[in-house]
């Protein structure tokens, strides 16, 4: 099979069998006509070793053993066999692979015959081989013994060969691994960001929609009665209006842009939110159970948004002629939270909503717990929230 390479690999490629022909055929103005073949084989074997390490593999094994039939002795353009054997490890499937490292020992075994049996075979025959290979006059034992340190020599120089190929192939998966894990992990990161803006901009839009919506109903039905009470929702649905523009607009150029994150809410903007419902014409009584105590800016905000989603449930489904009742527990080791209201119809359950499932999520990121009763008429929001030091605002 074919690999895909970049411009700059198939340009080294070609480079490197292209600087090998010119090198070497200039030797072969003295030698036999034959050893062009060698010549030309190798270097096939060189162009195409990363495009089709397979077919590498083997054009050079037909080259090799061509050479062999030929009697030709070996020859300089032999050293691509190991750079061949390289390229099928790192780059070759996985028959390509095992069959590399076969010819490692296969191809220093052939060696050995090729270089201490066949001369005594064609002595006369072939002045090329006949010159190249050892004394034939040997003796068997000596023969045996230069065989086996000749086989062990070549397996290794070929084995070091395949081995570099395969610690070249293990060091480009596990780059490759880790380039995959950072993209996923800047997906999974791009992923919770939109998450959090979605839940900021359900928060801004709902608690700004609720508001409006209470306030124009009420200017609506004081119209005739009190002008003066009209005039007041109609200011109150302007400001309102205006803030959830503005932190709309806030979100909405985070999703645009890659920039930092525009101010958040904290504790200390709860006062304009109550003020917001009072507005509103809802009675929002709060209580503030011992003193306040340092939370950090990430709690700030899950607080802030929890008071925020429960606040406009209770004014979108409570009844509103009962006050909400804000109660803030400092004297526990988390700070707590209850919202109560009375409710004139049935609340979304929890896991329904997205207000709720946000609400919870923001309590479970933020290391805390949230949950919901309804018992005899009065909706409670819980949430429990720890007092953290990291990045104190106050």
């Amino acid at each position: 099979m074919l690999r895909t390479l970049r411009p700059g690999q198939l340009a080294v490629d070609i480079a490197l069998p292209s600087v090998l022909f010119i090198l070497t055929f200039v030797l072969y103005a003295t030698r036999p006509q034959q050893y062009v073949i060698v010549l030309l084989g190798m270097c096939a074997a060189l162009a195409v070793r990363r495009l089709a390490p397979g077919i590498s593999l083997a054009i050079a094994w037909v080259t090799a053993l061509v050479q062999m039939l030929l009697l030709l002795a070996p020859d300089p353009a032999n050293f691509a066999i190991p750079v061949v054997l390289y390229a099928a490890a790192t780059y070759g499937g996985k028959v390509a692979r095992w069959i590399s490292f076969a010819s490692a020992f296969l191809g220093a075994a052939l060696i050995v015959v090729y270089v201490i049996v066949v001369p005594s075979w064609t002595t006369g025959v072939n002045a090329e081989i006949n010159s190249f290979g050892l004394a034939t006059d040997m003796t068997p034992v000596a023969k045996v013994t230069v065989g086996l340190f000749m086989f062990l020599a070549f397996a290794a120089f070929f084995g070091l060969a395949w081995t570099a190929g395969v610690l070249m192939r293990t060091w480009r998966r596990a780059r490759e691994s880790r380039q995959a894990q950072l993209l996923a992990e800047r997906d999974v990161a791009v992923e919770q960001e939109r998450n959090r803006i979605a839940r900021d901009m359900h928060d801004v839009v709902a608690h700004s929609l609720a508001v409006v919506i209470a306030q124009a109903d009420g200017a609506r039905y004081a119209l005739a009665a009190d002008p003066d009470s009209a005039d007041q929702a109609l200011r109150t649905i302007s400001s309102i209006s205006r803030e959830a523009l503005a932190d709309v607009r806030v979100l909405l150029g985070q999703l645009r842009f890659q920039q930092s994150e525009g101010p958040q809410p904290v504790l200390a903007d709860l006062d304009r939110l109550y003020e917001q419902l009072r507005g509103a014409g809802v009675d929002v009584v709060v209580e503030n159970h011992g003193a306040e105590r340092p939370v950090a800016t990430g709690s700030q905000l899950a607080v802030y948004r929890i008071i925020q989603e429960a606040l406009t449930n209770a004014l979108r489904h409570g009844d509103h002629r009962a006050p909400i009742d804000v109660h803030l527990d400092w004297t526990g080791p988390e700070l707590q939270v209850w919202i109560v209201n009375r409710a004139k119809s049935e609340p979304p359950k929890p896991g329904t909503g997205h207000g709720l499932a946000g609400m919870n999520e923001r309590a479970t990121l933020a290391g805390g717990r949230f949950g919901t009763t309804l018992v005899d008429g009065l909706f409670t929001v819980y949430a429990s929230i720890p007092f953290t030091t990291a990045g104190v605002t106050r």
